[in-house]
């Protein structure tokens, strides 16, 4: 493999592992205000423990999407020098910003967020927990608007050809932002609801439910039923825009290679790009003229019109199933689930052994979900870097492909290895909740009540 084909995996590696952890702090931070308000709210003990074993989590979770970001950083230095040449009048300050105004702020009021309840008042806890959630978002907000402007460039100008802002407000709000970054914060709560939903359904299977267990499970459930829909409304949404600014890719995502009206929608092909056609196809025909044209012949772009200037095709074809695919089976089990769950009277005991192995299964279905997305989104604007004005090609290193392979090969198993690390320090978690909800703070009811006592 030549040093670009190497640069692009190491990126690859880089961002699967690092996007793994922002797509669960980032609506976990709001489910645990969520949970901050309740035990406030009612004065139950079981929200509080809620609320206690899932900032431990949060907590694991920031730290390694802190580390993961900075290494993904460097390589804009070490294989992708000619990027920040070229546009790094704009993605410098939009990365300056996310530092500023988004993870600052988490750092800096996490520490009151785990450490300052009894210490701190109730106010300004709750006062921290929003802010650690606030920063989350904004920082999803700046990372998001770079990576759009990446796929839909506006509000600049090239001289020499180095890029200058014209327009900040069209830089940030480009055509595919706002899409993107719904998409994206969705697909954060539909990750938090099934990890919250498979942890609660591990706790019960194995006998090591806390007062809390019922609470996460509900609280996953009902969030994982809500947003699903919302979803598949904005993805729709956002596949309308790609085919406005990125026909090309929707037309390796759909399989299609000749331009035609009456396009199927096709569930399952293997795309030859030799022979530049599909085999083995099974669709549904006119279905994707009707979803992206809403009409039975609408006329959708063939792969051929682009000649080589489009990304390869069954990275985005499968890609684009499996997260399709994923995201029915959240629609299935989280209203199945919620189902079951309100005609046992809210009691997870009651629930079907079977059904809490399926919650145990899809725990990290948002992972699968995300990583497959990403993957349609990132390699779908091949081979450009900055979508029709720069090519990959133009901005990699000279690095030796020797070097940029050793490199990968370490981090893959440093990565590895810290994935493995993470999910059997959840399950420790999730099986001693006692110990990773520690006592309630001086605050709570219980302990004023034991200190009464105690007087």
């Amino acid at each position: 493999m030549d040093a670009l084909i190497l640069a692009r995996m190491q990126f690859a590696a880089n961002i699967t592992f690092h996007i793994l952890f922002p797509t669960i702090s980032i609506a976990l931070g709001w489910l645990l205000l969520f949970f901050r308000i309740r035990w406030l709210r009612t004065k139950d003990d079981a929200w509080l423990v809620a609320y206690r074993f899932w900032t431990k989590v949060f907590a694991l979770t920031f730290a390694l999407g802190v580390v993961s970001g900075i290494t993904m950083s460097f390589q804009f230095g070490t294989n992708w020098p000619g990027f920040m040449e070229r546009v790094g009048n704009i993605a410098g300050p939009l990365l300056g910003y996310e530092v500023l105004t988004a993870f600052f702020l988490e750092a800096t009021f996490l520490g009151v967020m785990l450490f300052g309840h009894g210490r701190v008042g109730e106010r300004a806890h709750l006062v921290a927990t929003f802010l650690v959630a606030f920063g989350t978002t904004m920082s999803a907000f700046w990372i998001l608007s770079l990576n759009s402007w990446m796929h839909t460039p506006a509000g600049h100008v090239i001289r020499d050809g180095e890029f200058f802002v014209d327009s900040w407000p069209a830089v940030v709000f480009n055509p595919s932002f706002p899409y993107r970054l719904a998409h994206m914060l969705l697909a954060s709560g539909l990750t938090v609801a099934f990890l919250v939903t498979g942890l609660a359904a591990w706790q019960q299977l194995r006998g090591f439910a806390s007062a809390g267990t019922p609470k996460m499970l509900r609280a996953g459930l009902t969030l994982g039923a809500a947003l699903i829909p919302l979803q598949i409304v904005v993805g729709d949404l956002h596949g309308l825009n790609t085919l406005e600014h990125q026909p090309q890719k929707i037309a390796a995502m759909e399989g299609i290679w000749q331009t035609q009206r009456g396009a199927p929608l096709l569930l399952f092909a293997w795309p030859d790009e030799a022979a530049r056609e599909n085999r083995y196809e099974i669709g549904i025909p006119q279905g994707a003229s009707w979803i992206l044209r809403h009409e039975a012949q609408g006329e959708l772009q063939g792969l051929d019109d682009f000649k080589d200037a489009h990304p390869p095709v069954a990275p985005l074809f499968f890609g684009f199933r499996i997260m399709v695919g994923t995201g029915m089976l959240m629609l299935a089990t989280s209203w199945l689930g919620l189902w079951f769950y309100k005609r046992s009277g809210w009691q997870a005991a009651r629930l079907p052994r079977a059904l809490l192995w399926l919650f145990v299964a899809m725990t990290f279905s948002g992972w699968l979900a995300t990583v497959a997305g990403w993957y349609v989104t990132e390699i779908g604007r091949q081979p450009f870097i900055v979508f029709g004005l720069v090519k990959t090609a133009e901005v990699v290193s000279t690095t030796p492909a020797s070097q940029v392979a050793l490199s990968l090969a370490l981090y893959i198993t440093v990565y590895l290895a810290l994935i493995v690390a993470y999910i059997a320090v959840l399950k420790y978690m999730a099986e001693h909740p006692v110990e990773a909800a520690t006592e309630p703070p001086l605050h709570s009811s219980k302990a004023v009540a034991e200190a009464a006592g105690s007087t």
